[in-house]
């Protein structure tokens, strides 16, 4: 059977996949679009099954709220290429799948990748395998959190960071409190916080600080001598230090160094006319903890040239 251009375009609309492959597909379907569609489905499978053990370490990590502003989800989705993560595709897939986050509230991965994808009749790891098809690329998706009530978010760099943080508080939300914590959670993504106050860390890190601190004097030829007692009170007031960067109300406020995050938070209070707390943040970076395979293209061209 004679397969036109025009059903081979019709088919690269609707599935997204090269001219060739669409062709392929249509001619082992007889011309049958929807059966082309299922070949072409059944192939995906198994390319994602082949690219499954390629690194994926670029990608996105992006943030969706519910239409009450009271759920929040962040997600992270990987590719092999940064040039991938900008595709427009990539990013539509992205969305849908915060869209499924948010509607449905997984408990975990497993089964967000057994669920509908919002705006599709699959599944999202079916989803996922049909996109490994189209695009050429392993696509992972590596993990995401749920937060529920008032937030604020904050997005770096089209993706390579994103922040979520979360208040109690009784101020009214508007563009001011929306601008409050946006410039919290770009605190956070600037400055590394590790906890939100003194109190957030835990005893036990703090006891494993001061150990580390202790060592440090007692091997400072300078320092090794002082009494007990001195090299307590220095133990202290490093330790108030590691609270500066390590707790987040307790570092100077990237955009006004003279305050402290404490006292920006005050001030915002009494602007906004409530109470305002930091309750817990969440900050994912693209590929973080992901080996990247290193290539030694040198070493490939010597390969090549000895056959």
């Amino acid at each position: 059977m004679a397969i036109t251009a025009q059903q081979v375009n019709d088919l690269r609309k609707k599935t997204g996949i090269g001219m060739m492959e669409c062709k392929k597909a249509l001619v082992e379907a007889n011309g049958d679009a929807d059966e082309a569609i299922k070949i072409l489905r059944e192939k995906g499978l198994a390319v994602a099954a082949k690219k499954a053990d390629r690194v994926a370490a670029e990608g996105v990590v992006d943030i969706m709220k519910s239409e009450d502003g009271l759920t929040t989800a962040i997600l992270e989705v990987n590719s092999e290429t940064d040039f991938v993560a900008k595709n427009a595709s990539f990013k539509e897939f992205v969305k849908d799948i915060l869209a499924t986050i948010v509607k449905n509230k997984p408990a975990n991965l497993e089964a967000l990748l057994e669920m509908t994808l919002e705006g599709s009749e699959l599944t999202v790891e079916q989803a996922r395998k049909d996109k490994v098809f189209a695009i050429g690329e392993n696509i992972t998706i590596r993990r995401f959190v749920i937060i529920e009530g008032v937030t604020g978010s904050y997005i770096h760099n089209a993706g390579a960071l994103a922040v979520v943080a979360k208040f109690e508080t009784e101020v009214e939300q508007s563009d001011a409190f929306a601008e409050f914590a946006k410039n919290i959670c770009m605190q956070i993504a600037a400055m590394n916080a590790s906890y939100v106050c003194k109190n957030c860390v835990p005893a036990e890190v703090v006891e494993n600080e001061k150990n580390i601190l202790l060592a440090q004097i007692s091997n400072d030829e300078a320092m090794a001598n002082k009494p007990d007692a001195v090299k307590a009170k220095m133990v202290e007031g490093r330790i108030n230090k590691y609270y500066q960067t390590a707790c987040l109300v307790e570092q100077a406020y990237v955009k006004d160094d003279s305050i402290t995050i404490a006292k920006y938070i005050e001030n915002t209070e009494k602007a906004l006319g409530g109470a305002i707390k930091v309750v817990s943040f969440i900050k994912l970076e693209r590929g973080e903890g992901i080996e990247k395979r290193e290539d030694d293209f040198a070493a490939e061209i010597e390969k090549l040239v000895k056959g």
